[in-house]
C-alpha cells in the first residue's frame, strides 16, 4: 500500500515552541558517510541519547561544489549545543588542506547561519551564534571565526560585506586572515563564518549553456545591489554538471512598501514574533532568469530550492519536533507542503 501523504499545517503558538534553525554549510559532499555522520551528531545529547527537541530537516549535498547544507531545527535553547556537536564531527573529518571544489569556501565548517522560525527574535539568535562561536574555538584547536549579522556587534555587517572583506570569493591562503575570535586560522580548519539574520533561502537556476560569461551577466542583472535587480537577492554563476548554474541567496527583509504577496506575485511574506518579512519568490527568480536567458536564445534546465522557504521550514520543524522525528530528512519526500 502506498504511504499516505500528510499535509503539514501547524501553529507554533498552539505548540508553545520557540524554534530557530541553522543551515550548516560544510565543505564536504563527496564522502556521503561523513555528511551523514555530521547530520546524525546534531541529534545526540552528551549521553548519546537522541535529543527530543532537535530535527535534521534536510541534507543537501553537491558533489561538484563539494559542499553540503544540513538544515538543523531545534528549540532555541538547544540549537547551539546541537550545532556544536555537528561541527565537532565535521572538524574531525574535513581537512581544508586537501579539500577541492568549485564553490568558494574558507572553512571546513564554512558557514553557520542561525535564523528565527517561531517565538524567537533575531537578536536572540545572534546571542546563540556568539555563544556557539566561543564554544567552538575552545573545543577545536585551530578553529577561528568571523561574525556577521546580529552576531557581529556592534557593526552588524552583512555576510556579503564580511565575505568581501575576507576575500571569500577568491582566497584559499589563510595566513593573512584575521579572525574575530580564535587564533590565526589553521590550514586544516580554515575560517568559519557564524552569524544570525532573518531567514535566507538558497535557490539555484540552471541555464542550458556552458558560457560562464553569460551566466555572470544574468547573475549580475538580477543581483539586488544592481539597478533593476531583485531586492535581497545575492547571486553568483558557476559551471555545474556541464551547464551554468545561477546560485542565489534570497534574503528576507522588512519593507513597508510591499503590498502584493498574492500567489504569483514577486514577493512572499511571513511573520515572526509579529514582525513581517518579505522575500522574492523562487518562481519569480526562475521566471526572471528564464527571460534573460531567452533574450540570448537560451533555455533553462530547471530550478533547485536548497531546503525550504521560510514558511516550509517552520512548518516542517514544528511537525518533526512534535512527532519526535529526528531524521526528518530521510522521510521528507513523502510529505508535501
Amino acid at each position: 500500500m502506498a504511504p499516505q501523504h500528510k499535509k503539514i499545517t501547524m501553529s507554533s503558538s498552539r505548540l508553545g515552541l520557540r524554534l530557530a534553525v541553522c543551515l550548516l554549510n560544510i565543505s564536504e559532499a563527496r564522502r556521503k558517510y561523513i555528511v551523514e555522520n555530521v547530520a546524525k551528531a546534531a541529534l545526540l545529547e552528551k549521553n548519546g541519547q537522541k535529543h527530543p527537541d532537535v530535527s535534521v530537516l534536510n541534507v543537501f549535498s553537491d558533489q561538484g561544489y563539494n559542499r553540503s547544507v544540513i538544515t538543523i531545527a531545534a528549540s532555541v535553547a538547544e540549537l547551539g549545543n546541537s550545532v556544536l556537536a555537528a561541527c565537532l564531527e565535521a572538524f574531525q573529518s574535513i581537512d581544508m588542506e586537501v579539500q577541492e571544489g568549485i564553490h568558494p569556501c574558507l572553512g571546513a565548517v564554512d558557514l553557520i547561519p542561525i535564523y528565527p522560525l517561531s517565538g524567537v527574535g533575531v537578536e536572540e539568535c545572534g546571542a546563540v551564534a556568539r555563544n556557539l562561536a566561543e564554544n567552538l574555538v575552545q573545543r577545536v584547536p585551530g578553529c577561528s571565526v568571523f561574525f556577521f549579522g546580529e552576531a557581529d556587534l556592534p557593526e552588524k555587517r552583512t555576510l556579503v560585506q564580511r565575505r568581501k572583506q575576507l576575500g571569500w570569493f577568491t582566497r584559499r591562503d589563510f595566513s593573512a586572515l584575521k579572525p574575530d575570535l580564535g587564533v590565526a586560522p589553521a590550514r586544516r580548519c580554515g575560517l568559519t563564518g557564524i552569524g544570525a539574520s532573518p531567514y535566507v533561502m538558497n535557490c539555484n537556476v540552471t541555464i542550458d549553456s556552458q558560457d560562464l560569461a553569460l551566466g555572470k551577466e544574468i547573475a549580475s542583472a538580477i543581483r539586488g545591489s544592481n539597478v533593476n535587480g531583485l531586492k535581497g537577492v545575492q547571486t553568483m554563476a558557476f559551471p555545474h554538471e556541464g551547464k551554468i548554474e545561477i546560485a542565489c541567496n534570497v534574503e528576507s527583509f522588512e519593507d513597508q512598501e510591499v503590498t502584493d504577496t498574492s500567489e504569483g506575485s514577486q514577493y512572499m511574506a511571513y511573520s515572526v514574533l509579529g514582525d513581517h518579512f518579505y522575500y522574492v519568490s523562487p518562481h519569480y527568480i526562475e521566471a526572471q532568469v528564464k527571460k534573460l536567458a531567452s533574450d540570448q536564445g537560451i533555455g533553462i534546465k530547471g530550478r533547485a530550492l536548497i531546503g525550504f522557504t521560510p514558511q516550509e521550514c517552520k512548518n516542517c520543524a514544528e511537525y518533526a519536533i512534535k512527532e519526535g522525528i529526528g531524521e526528518f530528512w530521510k522521510i521528507r519526500r513523502g510529505i508535501f507542503m
